[in-house]
């Protein structure tokens, strides 16, 4: 099939969903707690003890967020929202809505994007690749690429320090560790809301969704970048040359995970924020140690 009937075809799959956004516009709008024009997003006029309060949701410098963003709300109160955490304060309209909204729409445009480009590749192969496109760390990037963490609102220091971590561990590596660093779940939020805030902005709009996105997620990992886990890469090694690998737990005494093969200690990996970048990183200790030890080429 060539590209243009794949398109056609593809088109034909995305008419369906966009008649039903267009007759279920409502159903957005009560989701993400609109009044009025069904895409449209108000400032809250909240109550408490019979006191009338009025929350400040605008954000002074919203226009330097459209400008790296690369788009221009007809709601801002849209992209305050997408820039807002729970904790903010107690009355605030956080991005969770939005980060629901976005998280599905950019599934959708990725899977759309890889079935065009890659007509050749089988499900076994796209499914890692756009798992590596919109991951946790992926997306975490982009927000520091994009400096979005600059303009993230909350009032949870935890977050602040877990965001410093991340941008410490960066410049080892540059474009992905493939689970090697604990990146903070906050900035992949934000990505995704940003996201869903344009696509309900636009009018459920995935061509400009789309195009804002794409920007934004430059460069989007291809084939030729894609690595394999650690723990997969450990794994396949141990099985080539039939050698018993045993994972330890030590997370939660320690914050600790080691791995023995063939009954020898082989690695440690160690992350005080997430057990499966610790795992990740005894396993990358192991797989380099036993390239080491077999004088075999990497994979």
């Amino acid at each position: 099939m060539s590209s243009s009937s794949q398109l056609r075809s593809l088109q034909s799959l995305w008419s369906p969903a966009k008649k039903w956004i267009a007759s279920y516009g409502s159903i957005f709008n009560n989701f993400l707690g609109a009044r009025g024009n069904p895409w449209e997003l108000k400032e809250s006029t909240r109550h408490e003890q019979g006191e009338e309060l009025r929350i400040d949701e605008s954000i002074p410098n919203i226009g330097e967020i459209e400008k790296i963003i690369g788009y221009n709300f007809n709601e801002q109160s849209l992209l305050c929202q997408a820039f807002t955490h729970s904790s903010y304060h107690k009355k605030c309209e956080s991005y969770e809505r939005l980060e629901y909204v976005g998280d599905s729409v950019l599934n959708l445009m990725i899977t759309q994007q890889q079935f065009l480009m890659y007509p050749n590749l089988p499900p076994g192969m796209l499914s890692p690749l756009r798992a590596a496109n919109v991951d946790t760390e992926k997306l975490a990037r982009v927000a520091v690429k994009h400096r979005f963490h600059k303009f993230l609102r909350h009032n949870k220091p935890v977050l602040q320090k877990r965001i410093n971590l991340f941008l410490g561990a960066l410049p080892k590596y540059p474009l992905h560790s493939h689970g090697l660093i604990a990146a903070p779940k906050v900035l992949a939020d934000v990505v995704e809301s940003t996201i869903g805030a344009v696509f309900i902005d636009s009018n459920a709009s995935l061509d400009k969704t789309w195009e804002i996105t794409k920007a934004l997620l430059d460069p989007i990992i291809t084939p030729e970048m894609l690595e394999t886990n650690p723990v997969k890469k450990l794994n396949e090694i141990c099985q080539k040359h039939k050698l018993k690998v045993q994972l330890i737990d030590l997370w939660a005494q320690n914050r600790t995970c080691e791995v023995l093969v063939g009954s020898q200690f082989r690695g440690r990996g160690k992350c005080l924020q997430k057990k499966e970048v610790a795992l990740n990183r005894a396993a990358n200790e192991a797989y380099d140690e036993l390239v080491r030890v077999l004088g075999c080429a990497k994979s």
